[in-house]
């Protein structure tokens, strides 16, 4: 097999901070930006985007890159309820197209999306970066599958965030923007939890969400919670915006894996008064109690995104999976019991 091209892609929304991430990780596999489309509003990421990446070009109209038949791949972080038109435009325009989360809003979005998907063969791909940025839920994930835990029982995924109101964008407010703190937020954990427990589908039991301390902002969700299951397989789900200001990063996020020979615990960005750094794993089974340092374990997701790209294939995660997870979220907060303070 000749050698193939290079990795060519370009960025359509820089709304949300993940894109620093997204960009930076395609750069670091060595592929090559075109451009980035912003919109002309209140833009809150666009001085941090230029400050980190001085050398790609802002491109007034979109679609240049879109007609643009040697970029491979649009990666997206608008404002969320905006991501599926992009990647329906994208695809049909030739494109793979790598969206943050939430990839869709709502079940009209998810439709057209999974329609211009099929028709085109196109990969439509949804950055979990609890997951897919996260060193230790890849040895997790190692570990699983080697069995140190036997088979999985239980996921708990706790997704806390801290609530930074004055850096925040009018849209953050607004529920129609985002989708729903479950459509936003707990679409991480669900993916988690399909994961770890081997599902391709799940049983909502219980979904909650609401406003419990931010009267000022009502179209805000500031709490959220799910129960999943399927067969002898469960997952519980907190999602909120209560991160006080004295933690030293932005939320305690964790994940726990229940199996039938042991459990695993990741404290993903901080072990509170512990050991310094993030990506720490804790595993207890038969043979004992250890500690991991993750911090160099690999993140494979872009490189095997880069290699399915050119190969057609489905490493970096199934096209099901994805769309599973979105249909998931979505059914969650279309049923979830609204609480009230």
């Amino acid at each position: 097999m000749g050698r193939r091209s290079q990795l060519k892609f370009a960025v359509i929304g820089i709304d949300h901070r993940h894109i620093y991430d997204q960009v930076g990780s395609l750069l670091g596999i060595g592929a090559e930006c075109a451009g980035f489309w912003t919109h002309d509003g209140d833009v809150r990421t666009l001085r941090g985007f230029v400050e980190r990446f001085p050398t790609i070009p802002r491109v007034n109209d979109r679609q240049r890159m879109l007609e643009d038949e040697s970029i491979h791949l649009i990666t997206c972080a608008a404002i969320p309820n905006q991501r599926a038109a992009f990647a329906v435009e994208a695809m049909r325009h030739g494109k793979d197209f790598m969206a943050d989360k939430p990839g869709v809003t709502t079940f009209e979005q998810l439709e057209e999306v999974q329609r211009a998907q099929r028709e085109t063969g196109r990969i439509f791909s949804v950055n979990f970066t609890e997951r897919f940025e996260v060193r230790a839920v890849t040895k997790a994930t190692e570990l699983v599958r080697t069995g140190a835990i036997g088979r999985v029982l239980q996921t708990v995924g706790l997704g806390p965030h801290r609530l930074n109101r004055d850096l925040r964008p009018a849209w953050f407010f607004d529920s129609e923007a985002y989708g729903g703190i479950l459509v936003d937020i707990a679409s991480h954990q669900i993916d988690q939890f399909l994961h770890f427990s081997g599902a391709s589908e799940a049983n909502i039991l219980l979904s909650r969400a609401g406003n419990l301390a931010h009267p000022e902002t009502p179209g805000f969700q500031d709490f959220g919670e799910i129960v999943l299951s399927h067969g002898t397989s469960s997952g519980y789900i907190r999602v909120d915006w209560f991160t006080p200001a004295g933690l030293d990063t932005w939320g305690d996020g964790r994940l726990t894996i229940l199996g039938t020979e042991g459990y695993i615990e990741l404290r993903k960005y901080i072990d509170i008064a512990g050991r310094p750094g993030k990506d720490h794993l804790f595993l207890v089974n038969n043979e004992g109690t250890c500690h991991f340092d993750c911090s160099s374990a690999p993140l494979p997701y872009y490189t095997d995104l880069q290699n399915d790209i050119f190969e057609r294939t489905e490493t970096a995660m199934s096209q099901a999976h994805c769309f599973k997870v979105c249909e998931l979220a979505l059914r969650a907060q279309a049923q979830a019991e609204w609480i009230s303070p």
